[in-house]
């Protein structure tokens, strides 16, 4: 580094021979072999567009003076001693020349690594906008925040329940929207357990039609739901909590929430879970029954010739809710198995008494159907027991099988030997009711 300085210093004293003058120097070398090196003095106007060129190869110095006019060679010393200076340190210069050939190996790893480093740069900034982004998707707005606050305050410390009162009160708490004035109406859970074609559909119309009342329908008649008693609990924790969203809403103060379940779907496989779960919860348990077993029979029978027929422009239709539609399905006659009909009938009597004894340590109610179809206080006892002001309720459903017995079955003279002198003797009776199916 030493002779470059010296070097340098002599090519300044070069310069300044020509004061005035602009001086450029360029060193290069080629790859293999000795090492090329052209130092090119452009001294202007000094030497007419010409240069001086000094050439090192192999140590061997050429000098080819530019032409001057007559001033080169009075300077010529000062020339001689730069080229001196370089002939005797050419090796160091060899070094120099090498060092920047291993410097231009590290420029190159340095703009591999910087390409590197703005890659990374790219990716963090990419990660940092994604997770903002969904930062700002998670956000609670403000509407979303107002439910929040509420569910921080106790409304089973805060509301005042009813000390008459027999039923269990609770005040729940949507995650999804808030209960503003009515978050202190207390709400009774219940729960109708009841058996296919046994007038729950058209029951459940009735509770609907109060404004206080939703019963959410046939949650569990979707497997998954039952399928273990974890998925059950947390079906029924959604619908108790009054997140459950369907048509059964209210506009008004929600006081009873609920649902109808079938024996068949889970609650007789889980009847201890269920039990324990409705006792812990305060849940009213309503069991539905019809007595007459064998129109039950009939209506199973016709409902699934209709899904498989679809008599009704190729539609199924569980409920109707015109007279024309009722006529029609009311067309078909179902042929009933004697052989097995008392058995057929003694299973369902079974399942009913074993509900029974299921829920008996809940607070239960035993409702049959053709108490509600004939005697309207039958219903006012119903919204009693769910704690809600009595109303007269109406549905739009229309009867079915409104004929008497004898025109509903193909072959009613063997039904009839059949039964007589059975236990089932009194389902022969034709017992006229005309609301629902």
């Amino acid at each position: 580094m030493t002779f470059i300085y010296q070097f340098l210093v002599n090519l300044d004293e070069l310069s300044r021979l020509c004061i005035g003058r602009s001086v450029c120097a360029a060193i290069s070398g080629r790859a293999g072999g000795d090492s090329i090196k052209r130092i090119w003095w452009n001294w202007g106007h000094s030497f007419t567009g010409r240069a001086v060129m000094v050439e090192h190869s192999g140590y061997k110095l050429v000098v080819e003076p530019g032409r001057h006019h007559g001033s080169f060679h009075a300077r010529n010393g000062l020339v001689e001693m730069a080229l001196n200076t370089f002939k005797k340190q050419s090796g160091v210069l060899d070094m120099f020349v090498n060092n920047s050939k291993d410097l231009s190996g590290v420029k190159e790893i340095r703009k591999v690594s910087s390409i590197w480093k703005l890659f990374m740069l790219v990716l963090l900034g990419a990660c940092g906008l994604y997770m903002c982004l969904i930062g700002v998707d998670h956000r609670p707005t403000l509407q979303q925040s107002i439910p929040l606050q509420h569910q921080v305050l106790d409304y089973e410390a805060i509301c005042t329940k009813n000390p008459n009162s027999d039923i269990p009160e609770h005040f729940p708490r949507p995650s999804k929207y808030d209960r503003g004035e009515c978050a202190c109406t207390s709400v009774h859970y219940f729960a109708v357990l009841s058996m296919q074609r046994s007038g729950s559909g058209w029951f459940e119309t009735l509770l609907n039609d109060h404004p206080n009342i939703s019963s959410h329908g046939e949650i569990f008649s979707v497997k998954p739901r039952r399928e273990n008693f974890t998925a059950i609990t947390q079906t029924l924790d959604t619908i108790y909590n009054l997140d459950w969203v369907s048509s059964a809403a209210k506009n008004e103060c929600t006081a009873a929430v609920g649902l109808k379940w079938m024996l068949n779907q889970g609650v007789m496989e889980y009847n201890r879970e269920v039990a324990s779960y409705f006792k812990r919860k305060g849940v009213s348990v309503i069991i539905l029954v019809r007595r007459n077993m064998l129109k039950r029979l009939i209506s199973i029978l016709a409902n699934a010739y209709d899904r498989r027929m679809k008599p009704l422009n190729g539609t199924h239709k569980s409920h109707v809710h015109s007279h024309e539609e009722a006529k029609t399905l009311a067309k078909y006659k179902p042929v009933i198995n004697v052989k097995h009909l008392p058995d057929n009938l003694r299973r369902v009597q079974e399942i009913t008494d074993d509900a029974l004894h299921f829920f008996n340590g809940t607070r239960l109610a035993l409702v049959y159907y053709e108490d509600l179809v004939k005697d309207p206080k039958s219903i006012e006892a119903v919204q009693k027991f769910l704690g809600v002001p009595a109303r007269k309720l109406a549905s739009r459903q229309v009867k079915i099988h409104t004929k008497p017995l004898q025109d509903q079955i193909e072959n009613w003279e063997e039904v009839l030997t059949r039964l007589k002198g059975t236990e089932f003797e009194s389902f022969l009776e034709d017992n006229d009711y005309s609301i629902s199916d």
